[in-house]
């Protein structure tokens, strides 16, 4: 996919991935935090960047 990249300053192609990820790993409830996360990775610098896809 096509994004811009501020790594780069131009539109570069980009593998993009969905992961869960803990956000507090610290509370005995830790299990019931995780939160998917849109990770866009710039193919040509290697830059990644994560956004929350949801906002509970």
């Amino acid at each position: 996919m096509v994004e811009f990249c501020a790594t780069c300053g131009t539109e570069t192609i980009h593998d993009i991935s969905v992961e869960l990820r803990t956000e507090n790993e610290t509370t005995e409830n830790a299990q019931f935090s995780r939160e998917p996360y849109r990770i866009a990775t710039c193919q040509t610098c290697g830059q990644t960047a994560a956004r929350r896809m949801n906002n509970a």
